[in-house]
């Protein structure tokens, strides 16, 4: 999901799953000795990650007083980020000590060199993470090149979401698709894939549902999907720059029909923003692009600071701190790893999935396949090419 989350956070319930668990300074992790003292962290989220998990990283904090002081939580769009953290490492004045990431940021970092290599340096500091993940979410971390750590994990889209009320007739292919929005003009929009999970996933699960002759090359094996979304673009009035903008225009009626993920769906529903009553559906043939979300930290963190932040991560990934993830179905369901169930969940957050969650979504991830995105070089360029040859001139 992209920065732009539209999302507030209220949790319930109190520090889990942290008897026991307060580390001495004198632990190593992986060669690197933690501080003496408390340190201050500062974590900044691109990918609307706090939504999930900020209440397990304050866990930590009140877990562990004698190597944490104060954790700084700020939030920044995905791609002015990795300038912002190259200027500062040019200066050698690095502020930022973890970034919460889709594959945007992730990959745009990992193709400038921005990233501290944690796998398999570190290795030895971090749970086995080949053995706790779910499937999905091990694949996903493949993509992270050993410079990002996956902390949740959902299979996504691509999805359509609509307004019932307004839309009679639901696409069920690309080209239904295709002549609904010629026959509606401007009704159906998405957002810039660079900054938006729907939008990036749209892009990716075309080549797919499409046949085209490599769906992981958008260089040479994407022909019918550029023709595809350049056709589309022709009644679309504009890109907005993120999701949370998307949502709004469905909810508020100025648009009937949108791209979506499972999180995307639920979740925007559930504060309101988009009315209960939207429904979804899949078009024939889809295949799910997964998606996650990355630790990663940048060169320039001392040594101190690093090993406090491999310790963090550990905790990120216990069942406990896990369960946080399902929240109010922002990254349905959430949990990378195995063994987290929905009821070990805050209240809060069960209420919200069974009452807003769709029954036929659990159909949906057991039957249609699961793809992995881009790589981290082929979804830059993915994003170049979108930019300069589909959306670039009707942006917001």
């Amino acid at each position: 999901m992209a920065q732009d989350t539209i999302h507030r956070r209220t949790f319930l319930g109190g520090v889990a799953g942290m008897a026991g668990i307060a580390a001495a300074p004198g632990v190593f992790a992986q060669g690197l000795k933690l501080p003496s003292s408390p340190v201050a962290l500062s974590i900044v989220d691109v990918a609307g990650n706090l939504a999930l998990t900020q209440k397990a990283f304050e866990n930590y904090r009140k877990a562990k007083p004698n190597l944490v002081s104060r954790i700084t939580f700020t939030k920044a769009p995905a791609p002015e980020l990795p300038g912002k953290i190259k200027a500062q490492q040019a200066a050698n004045r690095v502020d930022i000590d973890m970034v919460l990431t889709g594959t945007d940021a992730l990959s745009a970092g990992v193709e400038q060199g921005l990233w501290i290599p944690l796998l398999p340096q570190q290795a030895g500091a971090l749970p086995k993470l080949g053995e706790i993940y779910l499937d999905g979410a091990n694949k996903m971390q493949g993509l992270a090149s050993g410079q990002g750590v996956v902390v949740t994990y959902y299979p996504s889209g691509p999805l359509l979401e609509y307004m019932p009320d307004k839309v009679k007739a639901v696409p069920t292919t690309a080209q239904e698709l295709l002549d609904y929005t010629k026959q509606n003009k401007n009704r159906f929009f998405y957002a810039r894939p660079a900054n938006s999970g729907p939008g990036r996933t749209f892009m990716m699960g075309l080549p797919y549902i499409l046949g085209d002759s490599d769906p992981k090359d958008p260089v040479k094996g994407w022909d019918k999907t550029w023709a595809y979304l350049k056709a589309l673009g022709e009644n679309v009035e504009y890109y907005p720059a993120g999701t949370g903008a998307v949502m709004k225009e469905l909810g508020e009626g100025s648009r009937d029909m949108t791209v979506t993920t499972t999180g995307w769906d639920i979740n925007p529903r559930v504060l309101g923003v988009v009315p209960k009553e939207a429904k979804v559906g899949a078009i024939k043939g889809f295949h799910w692009v997964t998606d996650a979300h990355y630790m990663c930290v940048p060169k320039g963190i001392g040594d101190d600071k690093l090993a406090v932040l491999l310790d963090l991560m550990s905790f990120m990934l216990t069942t406990e701190q896990q369960a946080y993830t399902y929240d109010e179905g922002y990254f349905y369901p959430g949990p990378a790893v195995k063994g987290v169930t929905l009821d070990m969940a805050p209240e809060e957050s069960q209420k919200a999935i069974k009452e807003f969650g769709r029954p036929e979504y659990e159909k949906l991830i057991a039957e249609a396949p699961l793809e992995t995105p881009l790589d981290p070089d082929k979804m830059v360029v993915a994003f170049r090419m979108w930019d300069e040859q589909v959306g670039g001139a009707k942006r917001k």
